[in-house]
């Protein structure tokens, strides 16, 4: 097979046009469709402006395509998830696609129907998925992309989708910043959209995170958007450096022209979600692999839509926790309560990194995927929007275990990252202590916080649950003197509440 230089991009909305001008500025010339003739020509305008020898073909019909290109062909889907993209296979395929064609879709697609597709498609066209994070920059200029399905397949598109991804700087050298993809092969057909999911999930809680860091400082320090900003940027300087923080200093620093108010205040407090979050967090219980914070976050969003009980709830009767002490003794000790409310944010980013690192791990192994987490950390480092510094120490953990990645059972088994923990832990409760004593909501700080105390502790009160589920459940349980695998039940409604063997 020669070298593959034109390249299809069906869709051309935000992200179809940017990943198709990231395409033509890296020498691939593009055949465009979309639907919507405003859309091809819109992107054949901006084409046009771009100083490459590369060429943009609007295409006016899917069989522009077909005649535009030579076998194998590589088309992008830039479409909505869902029906849209099966419609749009089909349609290619009765356009004249064929079996040896390789179709990538790269929209926000769920991971199961990624796996189901590969085998609907199955002798008809090589189906392929590459998930993409970074949003429409991302997308133009190098975003952090996640391809999964037939290894065969990815070393025909790999030279294409390294070229478009960001790059990142090594996590232990930082040098090479120009050399190594924020693209990586993840497995198997799912795998690369479950990432992408898992990292949505991370993205939720993250983005809740920094919220609630801002709910503190607005309400128990009394401090404006341009003063939080500037505590925000402080705090970008160092160990919590990441494209999050970095934008919501800079939403926080913005005014309103209309008003002439920060323009955050004049924001309305619903915030709006896609699902990605609601998927991850269902996953997490499927799988039974604890993700508290990113799930937390799921519901931080659903509770702000209720705005309008909110309102009837807050204006019928006075807050029942009022403690204008606590109120006083934080605005006396405004720095102390800064920096710990900066250990909290560390010590709660990593935690929400564990449990994504951890339910990746989990779905893993019942997928029977092969997972790299080094390489799902290095590849997050740059063009995503949970791009942090803190994805260096994350992925230096993973790879410490060399190839063998699950040597590493869970992020806090990590030594460095365990010290981490343990040396800011005080900062992250007397925060968590403050938010309860003022009456602010922390639902991602402080289930981040239980997270890690529950996993430090070698006895929870699980043997009171198991032993009342056994009362009125007859459901059984093990005894600590004994193997877990020998079941009992206590006959609690007898006289002698005798103690029987039931496995």
């Amino acid at each position: 097979m020669g070298e593959i230089k034109t390249v299809s991009v069906v869709g051309l909305g935000v992200m179809g046009k940017s990943l198709a001008l990231n395409l033509l500025e890296n020498d691939y010339s593009v055949i465009g469709f979309d639907l919507n003739t405003n859309l091809v020509q819109r992107a054949h305008s901006e084409a046009e402006n771009l100083a490459t020898s590369a060429k943009f073909f609007p295409a006016s019909a899917m069989s522009a395509i077909i005649s535009g290109a030579q076998s194998p062909r590589i088309v992008i889907l830039s479409v909505p998830a869902g029906d849209v993209v099966d419609h749009a296979i089909e349609d290619l395929l009765e356009a004249g696609l064929s079996e040896h064609d390789i179709v990538i879709d790269t929209g926000n697609s769920l991971w199961t129907d990624s796996i189901s597709r590969e085998d609907k498609y199955n002798g008809r066209v090589r189906f392929f998925t590459t998930a993409v994070s970074g949003g429409e920059m991302g997308a133009r200029f190098g975003p952090s992309l996640m391809p999964s399905g037939n290894v065969e397949d990815w070393k025909k598109v790999q030279p294409i989708l390294e070229a478009i991804s960001a790059k990142y700087s090594d996590p232990v050298t930082y040098i090479n910043t120009t050399s190594n993809p924020c693209c990586a092969y993840i497995g198997p057909a799912g795998s690369g959209h479950y990432v992408k999911m898992v990292h949505n999930g991370i993205e939720y809680a993250d983005m809740q995170l920094i919220c609630e860091a801002y709910h503190l400082l607005r309400d128990a320090l009394d401090l404006n958007a341009s003063e939080i900003a500037k505590v925000f940027a402080r705090w970008n300087q160092g160990v919590l450096s990441s494209y999050l923080l970095e934008v919501s200093a800079e939403v926080l620093r913005h005014q309103d022209d209309k008003s002439g108010k920060p323009f955050v205040d004049i924001v309305l407090d619903k915030a709006e979600q896609k699902g990605t979050g609601l998927w991850t967090a269902l996953n997490s219980l499927q799988v039974g692999c604890p993700a508290p914070s990113l799930t937390e976050a799921v519901y931080a969003r659903t509770l702000s839509a209720q705005k309008a009980l909110r309102q009837s709830i807050s204006q019928s009767a006075p807050k029942i926790l009022s403690q204008p002490s606590a109120h006083e003794s934080c605005s006396a000790n405004r720095e102390t309560f800064i920096n710990n409310l900066h250990d909290a944010m560390y010590c709660a980013k990593i935690s929400i990194y564990a449990q994504g690192f951890d339910l990746m791990r989990v779905t893993a192994l019942e997928q029977n995927w092969d997972l790299n987490f080094t390489e799902i950390a290095q590849i997050w480092r740059a063009g995503c929007i949970i791009r942090a510094d803190l994805l260096n120490p994350i992925a230096a953990a993973f790879a410490e275990g060399g190839h063998d990645q699950s040597k590493l059972e869970h992020l806090f088994l990590n030594r460095s990252i365990h010290k981490v923990l343990q040396d800011n832990q005080e900062g992250w409760r007397k925060s968590v202590m403050s938010a309860v004593s003022l009456g602010v909501p922390i639902p991602v700080i402080a289930s981040c916080l239980n997270y890690f105390d529950s996993l430090q502790c070698d006895t929870l009160p699980a043997n009171l649950l198991q032993a009342q589920r056994d009362y009125f459940g007859s459901h059984g349980y093990s005894r600590t003197d004994e193997a877990e695998d020998k079941k009992y039940h206590t006959t609690w409604h007898s006289h002698s509440k005798e103690e029987v063997r039931i496995s």
